[in-house]
């Protein structure tokens, strides 16, 4: 089942997510499925869990770009979507893609990167 028509990593992502796969081993199965229910419902369904957000200031009009809080992964048992697993990534509507920016655990850094947001979408 295909949900967008496209899904796509920035090369920065791709260095993120093995960082945390070596810490946390469930994350590439976790995102698969946090694309499936997570973006889906807030995208697709337009049902608002008050997991994913816009992320502000950023004066970009075009994609827009969202964190994502409630990530459920499943290397945290018992947490559910309070993992504290953040994931940065930007929604074209037009053409029905998503871009995966960026993904860190908050217990790392406090907020999303904003100079590699503007790098590529400013």
């Amino acid at each position: 089942m295909k949900i967008f028509h496209e899904i796509s990593r920035l090369p920065e992502f791709e260095k993120d997510i093995k960082k945390l796969l070596k810490r946390f081993k469930t994350l590439e199965d976790d995102r698969e499925i946090f694309i499936k229910n997570g973006l889906n419902l807030y995208h697709k369904l337009k049902i608002d869990n008050k997991g994913v957000f816009q992320v502000p200031g950023l004066k970009i009009e075009i994609p827009k770009i969202y964190k994502a809080k409630k990530f459920a992964c499943r290397f945290f048992k018992g947490k559910g979507v309070q993992s504290g697993i953040r994931v940065i990534y930007s929604y074209f509507e037009e053409q029905d893609k998503i871009e995966l920016i960026e993904i860190y655990y908050k217990g790392d850094k406090q907020s999303e990167d904003r100079e590699r947001i503007l790098k590529y979408y400013a």
